[in-house]
């Protein structure tokens, strides 16, 4: 095998911080800046689509019906089955950092924070996430409990990721992206699956998976578990294990040609360790508390889809959720039942959409601290929605206009209207344009309208912060125009360019009120300064997303993107907030770049590569950081892969975001093996 170089590596900037570990450098320049010259050695083509293929993709996130990515009048990005697989990801956050324009950070080794176009929080609270269309948003602190959403990464056929708001169709909190998770129909996974693997962070993981066929029924069960160990703790604190259990199964049944019928489900049970701060009226008045978190829950989806020989349609899903959390400041008890029903036909020239869904979540969150607490702690949310949508080809096939509204009603905020307006124009099969207008809203959730909350203040003089909730709190509102451009420039290269700018009104603030002494009988006087939720802040955010795609040879792509973001937030003249703005413009990197690669090696070996820029996060005392993950893999014969997976290679453990109580938790380097046996 010989080499030829193709450029200077100390040329390139995400190496300078390198050289101290030449073996990273080798690595990632034998992928980024080396030509190899063994073409004729390699046996087959990169595993994965062609260029042409990726954008013929069909997709459904973005319109509740099949559309080519390429045809897709919005931003959105599809991660394969292959992407996964060649990542190493052991997660759904791990497997959406391969996303570009979404925020993944890690606050240690079980919580992630996770935004797309800014607002990056512990909980993602303005993007709508979905695993075979069942919403995993919480009512309760109005976001995504990532540590308990999981399913095997063997299973997902594809996470389509919208950057953008998706209100019109998915409705509620669909307001900076839609993350839509994907599994395979039970047809595609027949025979049996084991895999495990273990070492550093990741200390030990296995699944299994066994799936067949009886008369028109395909069907499949599955279990996986993991024990992962500590990130890194400065103070030796150590608190951050993690041990989950797994378990589900899902059935497929085609009675003829027009109609499918899926049921399947989940369970799971985890064990997390976790650190909070806990806070009382006596001495010692605030404590940290290092316990684990007892999770449990469990799911089932059911799923009838019809089609007609003229092309109409129908989906009608059902599921219920069950959420079980038990921690050392709070517990959760929740069922939810959830109906929804679309319907597509022609109508004169149009593709018409309509739809309808109900959402009755049912809450139990029993006081655990007399700090902090919910009144009532009993509560019933419900939403409930309609939609209709029309495509209207305007010219041909080349010129579509899609217009259309969703009108929802939740117990917290009332009516709310989501209209959008968006635009294709596709002069080629290679070449599309597309321009958006989209309202979309968050509604508020259970901590803004039913929380109170007592923490400290200072202890000399003795002074507490009192934060209470407000039962007229609105839905935050986004009013958001986009425009992109798509083109497979050749075979071997194609183009994604998204622009955005975003207006945001009656963001939620925290309005400070007038301060007063506590003076009971029997106790220290102290003194209590209230704060209330308020919708104070108003303010738009603009950026771009580049996204080139290149293939230069049948065993090689390479993948870069860069994401920009600028927000631009303030508080209105009535507020007293003083710290939302700075917390929110301070939480989310203004650049992100990212370069994956993917190479074939003769002999059957694979070795994938990301490298991953994201610039501070000052409100969270982050600096920029850069760092890569990199995998080799070996099949010997198509039935097993051997793989070992590093992460974080450019330092000890680096920063990513806060939000545990004590010091940052460093995000360690991490390297584990794993073997994968497929029947």
């Amino acid at each position: 095998m010989s080499w030829r170089i193709a450029a200077p590596v100390a040329e390139f900037g995400c190496f300078r911080s390198a050289f101290q570990f030449p073996w990273v450098v080798g690595v990632c320049a034998m992928q980024i800046f080396l030509v190899p010259i063994f073409a004729q050695e390699t046996s087959g083509g990169l595993k994965g689509l062609s260029l042409q293929q990726l954008g013929e993709i069909e997709v459904t996130t973005a319109t509740k019906q099949p559309v080519q990515v390429n045809r897709t009048p919005a931003a959105i990005y599809v991660i394969t089955q292959e992407d996964i697989r060649r990542s190493g990801a052991t997660s759904l956050p791990e497997a959406l950092r391969l996303a570009p324009g979404v925020d993944v950070a890690r606050i240690d080794s079980v919580k992630w924070s996770i935004g797309i176009r800014g607002f990056g929080s512990r909980l993602s609270r303005a993007v709508l996430v979905l695993i075979d269309g069942r919403t995993v948003y919480s009512p309760l602190f109005h976001g995504v409990y990532w540590e308990v959403q999981d399913t095997m990464m063997e299973d997902i056929e594809r996470i389509e990721v919208i950057r953008g708001p998706g209100g019109t169709i998915w409705g509620a909190n669909a307001v900076d992206g839609v993350i839509n998770i994907i599994t395979k129909r039970a047809k595609d996974t027949h025979g049996a699956l084991i895999a495990g693997g273990g070492g550093g962070t990741n200390q030990a993981f296995g699944e299994a998976r066994y799936g067949g066929q009886a008369g028109d029924v395909n069907y499949r069960v599955y279990g996986k578990g993991f024990d992962r160990g500590p990130e890194e703790h400065t103070d030796n604190s150590n608190f951050d294990d993690w041990r989950r259990e797994q378990a589900g199964f899902r059935t497929d049944w085609t009675p003829d040609n027009h109609d499918s019928v899926t049921v399947q489900g989940d369970i799971y049970k985890s064990s997390m360790g976790e650190s909070n701060r806990i806070f009382s009226l006596t001495a010692p008045f605030s404590y940290i508390s290092n316990q684990v978190a007892e999770l449990s829950g469990g799911n089932v989806i059911a799923s009838w889809d019809r089609t007609e020989d003229d092309g109409s349609g129908f989906h009608l899903q059902t599921y219920f959720d069950r959420v079980n959390r038990s921690q050392s400041t709070q517990a959760e008890y929740r069922d939810t039942f959830d109906f929804d029903f679309v319907h597509h036909f022609k109508l004169l020239r149009t593709q018409f959409t309509w739809g309808v869904g109900a959402r009755i979540s049912l809450g139990f969150v029993p006081q655990i601290v007399p700090t902090y607490f919910f009144n009532p702690n009993r509560r019933t949310d419900q939403l409930y929605s309609f939609f209709v949508q029309d495509e209207i080809p305007i010219v041909g096939d080349k010129l579509h206009l899609t217009i259309g509204s969703k009108v929802l009603h939740s117990a917290f905020a009332g009516f709310d209207v989501e209209p959008s307006a968006r635009l294709l124009w596709a002069p080629s099969g290679k070449t599309s344009f597309w321009a958006a207008a989209t309202r979309a809203v968050r509604t508020p959730s259970d901590i803004e309208e039913d929380l109170t909350q007592i923490s400290l203040r200072n202890t000399s003089p003795l002074a507490y912060t009192l934060a209470s909730s407000d039962p007229n709190f609105q839905s935050e509102v986004l009013l958001g125009y986009e425009a992109g451009y798509r083109r497979l420039i050749s075979k071997q290269f194609s183009l994604d360019f998204t622009s955005f700018r975003n207006y945001y009104s009656r963001l939620s603030s925290v309005e400070v009120g007038q301060p007063f002494l506590v003076d009971s009988s029997g106790s220290v006087p102290y003194m209590v300064y209230p704060v209330t939720n308020g919708n104070g802040v108003k303010g738009t955010t603009t950026g771009f997303e580049i996204i080139p795609n290149w293939k230069p040879a049948s065993w090689w792509r390479v993948q870069p993107s860069y994401s920009y973001l600028h927000m631009d937030l303030s508080t209105l003249a009535t507020s007293t907030d003083r710290g939302t703005v700075a917390s929110l413009e301070g939480s989310s990197p203004q650049h992100q770049v990212m370069i994956q690669s993917y190479l074939d090696l003769p002999k059957k070996f694979e070795f994938s590569q990301t490298y991953r820029y994201v610039s501070s996060l000052p409100a969270q005392s982050v600096g920029a950081y850069h760092t890569v993950d990199a995998r080799v893999a070996w099949h010997p014969n198509r039935h097993l892969e051997f793989a070992v997976t590093g992460q974080n290679l450019l330092q000890p453990h680096h920063y990513e975001f806060g939000g545990d109580p004590g010091p940052l938790v460093g995000i360690r380097r991490n390297f584990f093996a794993s073997v994968t046996w497929r029947q």
